[in-house]
């Protein structure tokens, strides 16, 4: 076996499910979850509808690097999302993949070198896929703690020069998970430089991109700060979509990969091998969707319903405040973080993530500590019954 295998964390789901046992909630409250990060709003109609009427193509092995018409699709949407001007190729810029979750995990065993002891640096807390392609592509994984006294963003400033040598792979994560926090045009420049100066590639999370709350301002994207920053071929640039939380269609399993055409070039020999193809009615689907942008405007207003309502029965109890984009709360609890879920489990039967379980420990400490993530997913009544839920048990605490 893979002796790096015995280095990984466990899940932050499995340590929930371990902090939950032997908690008997009570039988009146419907259980509502707040814990997982899977949007619950319908699957627009015409993406189901895509599957069902392209079904006939599997008779037909897809190719790994997917249709020319959904590259030409996904680099319509680059190209229109992020103003870059037409300078992104569809055929050399752009590939397809079966969810970011294994693209950002194959990304890291595609591009690192592991004879040269090397780094890669992600974010703390963090979605545990980063840590865990690290830890088996042979790396070391550097975290950079994310505090609310700098906008929940790592200080890339506090960096040594002897950690950007070694660093291979920086795995940012904007807008956050969990954090929600935006990372500024000026300071994606900055560290698109810093990959040139020390030979590092830079792997975009961007799947909570399109959930935002002002429409005349969405986040920022690499790709977008590298083309008017000057670097028009993308170089060393990778940014990971999705179309699970944009369209609501997480069982699709569909997103994709753009930017430097060199580093895609070589991922896709990597996963000509890893043999991850899309399937052609996923593919059909994956067309419809991004050509579309109607229903994602749609999703954004039934978050933003839902973040006012909660907003408005927690604030006066919680220190919680509205996230730049996504559909997290990243509340911090009147006890530790742990003890705040499993109470709130039992005495509720609401279920949330503890934060220390998003984190690491480090020498400033975990920076999940007395803090929870709530997804709010769940359908609008839903989410207001579980804010009063919490409120009487922040009340009680109190």
């Amino acid at each position: 076996m893979n002796p790096e295998l015995t280095k990984l964390h466990p899940y932050p789901f499995e340590k929930l499910a371990q902090l939950k046992q032997g908690c008997h909630p009570p039988e009146d409250l419907p259980h509502i979850a707040l814990s997982i990060g899977e949007p619950k709003h319908p699957t627009p109609g015409f993406i189901t509808e895509a599957v069902i009427t392209h079904l006939h193509g599997l008779s037909s092995y897809p190719t790994t690097a997917g249709s020319n018409e959904l590259r030409h699709a996904i680099a319509t949407w680059l190209d229109q999302r992020f103003q870059l001007d037409g300078h992104i190729n569809a055929m050399t810029q752009v590939l397809p993949v079966n969810g970011t979750r294994e693209a950002l995990f194959a990304f890291a065993q595609a591009v690192i070198d592991r004879s040269q002891q090397p780094l890669v640096v992600m974010p703390n807390p963090f979605y545990q896929i980063y840590e865990g392609a690290a830890i088996l592509a042979g790396a070391e994984p550097f975290y950079l703690n994310c505090h609310v006294d700098n906008g929940f963003i790592p200080d890339f400033d506090s960096v040594s020069e002897d950690t950007w040598q070694r660093c291979q792979l920086l795995y940012i994560c904007s807008p956050g998970n969990p954090t929600g926090a935006v990372i500024d045009e000026a300071t994606l420049q900055r560290l698109i430089e810093l990959a040139h100066q020390y030979d590092f590639v830079i792997a975009a999370d961007e799947c909570y991109s399109e959930i935002y709350h002002d429409e005349d301002q969405p986040p920022v994207g690499l790709l977008q700060a590298a083309y008017t920053g000057g670097y028009t071929d993308m170089s060393r640039c990778v940014v990971f979509h999705s179309l699970s939380k944009r369209s609501n269609a997480p069982g699709l399993r569909s997103g994709f990969v753009a930017g430097d055409a060199a580093i895609l070039k070589q991922f896709l020999r990597y996963r000509t091998y890893h043999g991850c193809s899309m399937p052609p009615a996923t593919q059909a689907a994956s067309i419809s969707a991004w050509n579309d942008e109607a229903h994602v405007a749609h999703n954004r207003e039934l978050y933003r319903e839902k973040f006012e309502a909660v907003l408005e029965i927690l604030s006066p109890v919680m220190k919680v405040s509205m996230p730049e984009a996504g559909f997290y709360l990243w509340a911090e609890t009147p006890v530790a973080d742990t003890e705040f879920a499993r109470q709130l489990f039992e005495q509720q039967n609401v279920t949330v993530l503890p934060g220390s379980y998003l984190g690491r420990d480090t020498a400033e400490g975990n920076p999940g500590a007395n803090r929870v993530r709530m997804a709010l997913v769940a359908p609008l009544e839903e989410c207001i019954e579980a804010a009063n839920r919490i409120r009487s048990l922040i009340e009680q605490l109190n």
